[in-house]
């Protein structure tokens, strides 16, 4: 609502300070004002510390004549003044626009005055003025033929010195321009005054122009580096192009600063820069208001503002100043078709288009009152002049700038759709990659547990080794996103750390001893037995950094290092560091190998495989725990990545010991009845060849209606339900199960991670969680601690498992 109504005000005094500025002659003054007769003004009486005093009326007037003696035979006329020679009839006929004329004056002013001066506007188009015979001001130079004419605009304020009587003498020459000529009025008045004005005003032009330049290059920049927004460029030009009429017209306070400026080219740039700020808030309003404005009528305003700009760079001014009265004329049309405009989006039911529609009827109100004024019937102030210019910027500034901030509340909402989208695209890839893949890996187990010959061990080898690295890549990509989102949590739990590194040493063993590397584990200092922290997080950071090192070194060693570096009795400082003799990476190299996707050079990638996540993620997860992983290395001498992080120390060091299975025991779950719900068949078997060669026995449902039908809590002592099934899926059978009063354990078997999903798991009732692929270890030991089997006088005891 806010831009439309702004939109619609800037327009309405954007297009009112257009129509003041191409008439010239809206100059303020008083409506009861002496004015000569017959070439005499009596100023006796007037009171000039109220307001300076228009020299209008009656002045002696010399066509053709440049009068340069005091004779009085002379043949001359009275005619209005001020007033353009096309309006003036010389024995009876109209005159030319070109040619040169003298005026004459006299003024008889009071005998007790203070100090006076005449502010003079510019004429058509050079002029001398002479006080009882003394030059006391001159725009150009007038003469009797365009060789000895020179033109020249300012506006200049000119004290005298004062005698009772005044005889001013006034020498216009117009060669050059369409109009000859005077078309704004000298004043009289006191000199302090008139000088302030004048100072005034200069200084609201030049405010004014450094206010539309500063906002061309503001919303250059926003375009620029933003969205490219076309509206924000458009009115970045209309800035830069009407920056220049304010200075260079009017007032011409432009020449106060550079009084060399030839009027060539200062009315050239004048005019030019008319015409394109008019073709750019077109084209502002056509990209502000595209779905309710006719591209084709707005192009068709644009096409003459264009073809006026052209006439002007390439014709001279005696031709081309001709083109203000019909170009101020195609104004009026404008105005109708920005009413339609509005009124199409007040009918469409755009926000805010009432308050638009309510503005641009305003526009054709003042257009009409300016009219008048014209007429001398109204006069507007010269300081609505300013207030309509500053207000416009004001407000355009402020429709840009919603515009702006709307822009970049959408790109927000769509960037956060974005990542819902891949958020959720991520977690469907990751079920429809986990679910084969827990095939792959749950045969490839039972394959090696069934005593294969050496040569398909280590097939079987390379299989499980290949499946858990596109586990571990997946995974990768998972945390990544999870961390983006902002949804990456960590867990307080004890940890074993010299236990810990030990495991990674021994899960990495197997892939150093194959490239002939040693990998070994080192701890220094007064060890802790136990620290608090996330261990899933650690063992991730740091395998990755030990992965990483064996992947790169072609022969040595690797060496997981862990020193105390600062102890007290609640909190202990490790240093963690991975240490290789591999091929190390150039300084020039080290910062962009933390980036994402990002490995030294395209051919690593080649040679050594990976996505160029690992590294990244392991920076970003150390970030939010508040440390910072870094980087020693030197190229073909090796690499140490260490980070360097503050762990709590609990009072009662205990850890909680997973439960124990013997793995020489070849019927952990004899007799065991457990409900399978899965809709994968190869899943199925997978899961079934497990519990079969633990003893167990299942039953299977291939979706969750069906798993409500075949549970029987009399014989079922637990469920593995999956989560994504047809017909109902494992959250809705599991909340209806718990809802029905069924307390067995049901263990959720699933390829989806996200914390939220997790979060939603535990909510409905599940007991635990099973990630596929399903290592058959964790799984048997989540089975055994939900059922709480316990060997008893070498029998086996199978309570039901409570939730």
């Amino acid at each position: 609502m806010t831009r439309n109504c702004v939109s619609g005000l800037g327009l309405m005094l954007f297009v009112a300070s257009l129509v003041m500025s191409a008439f010239p002659s809206f100059a303020s003054q008083p409506l009861y004002a002496p004015k000569a007769v017959k070439g005499v003004l009596d100023l006796r009486s007037a009171k000039f510390n109220e307001a300076p005093i228009n020299i209008n009326g009656e002045w002696t007037f010399y066509w053709k004549t440049l009068k340069k003696t005091s004779r009085s035979d002379i043949y001359h006329e009275y005619e209005n003044f001020p007033d353009l020679w096309s309006n003036i009839l010389w024995k009876g006929k109209s005159i030319s626009s070109q040619g040169f004329a003298t005026y004459e004056v006299k003024i008889l002013l009071p005998k007790n005055r203070d100090q006076l001066a005449f502010k003079i506007p510019d004429m058509y188009s050079a002029y001398a003025l002479y006080v009882n015979g003394k030059l006391i001001a001159r725009n150009g130079i007038p003469g009797t033929a365009k060789e000895t004419t020179t033109p020249y605009w300012s506006t200049q304020v000119k004290p005298f010195l004062a005698t009772d009587t005044l005889n001013l003498k006034l020498f216009i020459s117009n060669f050059h321009h369409s109009k000859g000529g005077i078309s704004k009025p000298i004043q009289i008045g006191l000199f302090n005054e008139l000088q302030d004005s004048s100072n005034l005003d200069h200084a609201f032009d030049f405010l004014l122009t450094g206010c539309m330049l500063m906002g061309g290059l503001y919303f250059l920049g926003l375009y620029l580096l933003g969205r490219h927004d076309k509206s924000t460029l458009y009115f970045s030009l209309f800035c830069f192009f009407y920056s220049y009429r304010i200075v260079g017209s009017g007032d011409y306070s432009l020449h106060t600063i550079f009084p060399y400026v030839g009027w060539q080219l200062a009315i050239h740039l004048e005019y030019i820069a008319l015409f394109m700020a008019v073709a750019m808030f077109a084209l502002y309003t056509l990209y502000l208001y595209p779905k309710d404005t006719p591209a084709k009528i707005i192009f068709c305003m644009i096409g003459v503002c264009f073809s006026f700009a052209l006439i002007t760079i390439l014709s001279p001014p005696i031709l081309f100043s001709q083109l203000m009265n019909p170009f101020v004329g195609l104004l009026i049309p404008y105005i109708f078709f920005a009413i339609y405009i509005y009124w199409v989006a007040y009918r469409n039911k755009r926000i805010g288009a009432k308050y638009a529609l309510l503005s641009t009827i305003a526009i054709f109100i003042i257009f009409i009152t300016l009219i008048l004024a014209y007429y001398d019937i109204a006069y507007p102030q010269e300081l609505l002049l300013f207030a309509g210019y500053l207000g416009f910027f004001f407000c355009q500034s402020l429709i840009l700038s919603f515009r702006f901030a709307f822009t970049l509340k959408k790109a927000k909402e769509d960037a956060e759709v974005g990542l819902k989208v891949k958020s959720e695209f991520l977690s469907t890839m990751s079920h429809e990659i986990r679910t084969p893949l827990n095939a792959v890996i749950g045969m490839t187990h039972l394959m090696m547990k069934e005593d294969p010959r050496p040569d398909q061990k280590s097939n079987l080898d390379i299989l499980l080794f290949s499946a858990k690295n596109l586990l571990n890549i997946v995974n990768d990509i998972l945390d990544f996103s999870t961390i983006e989102e902002g949804k990456m949590q960590f867990l307080s739990v004890p940890i074993d750390i010299s236990d810990l590194a030990q495991k990674i040493i021994a899960v990495h063993k197997t892939s150093a001893k194959e490239l002939n590397i040693d990998l070994v584990a080192e701890l220094n200092g007064p060890m802790p037995k136990v620290i608090l922290g996330d261990t899933t997080r650690i063992a991730q950071i740091v395998g990755n950094l030990v992965q990483n090192a064996i992947k790169f070194t072609k022969s040595g060693w690797v060496k997981l290092k862990i020193d105390v570096v600062d102890k007290t009795e609640k909190e202990v400082t490790l240093k963690i560091a991975v240490e290789d003799t591999g091929i190390g990476i150039p300084l020039e190299k080290q910062k962009i190998i933390f980036e994402r996707f990002t490995q030294i050079d395209s051919s690593t990638s080649r040679v050594f495989g990976g996505t160029g996540l690992g590294l990244s993620v392991s920076k970003r997860m150390l970030a939010l725990q508040g440390s910072e992983l870094m980087l020693e290395s030197e190229e073909g001498k090796g690499s140490t990545f260490y980070f360097i992080q503050t762990f709590p120390i609990p009072e009662e060091p205990e850890i909680t010991q997973p439960v124990l299975v013997n793995k020489a025991e070849e019927k952990p779950l004899q007799d065991l009845c457990v409900l399978i719900v899965e809709d994968n068949r190869m899943n199925v078997l997978v899961i079934k060849s497990f519990l079969k060669r633990w003893g167990a026995v299942s039953d299977v449902a291939v979706n969750g209606q069906e798993a409500l039908e075949k549970l029987d809590a009399t014989r079922h002592q637990i469920v593995l339900m999956d989560l994504h099934m047809p017909v109902m899926d494992g959250y809705e059978a599991t909340k209806q199960l718990r809802e029905r009063g069924e307390t067995l354990p049901i263990v959720a078997v699933t390829a989806s991670l996200a914390l939220d999903a997790k979060e939603k798991m535990f909510d409905i009732g599940m007991s635990d969680i099973i990630s596929k692929p399903i290592d058959p270890e964790k799984l048997l030991g989540v089975i055994i601690q939900q059922t709480k089997i316990k060997k008893t006088d070498g029998k086996d005891s199978h309570p039901s498992g409570s939730y």
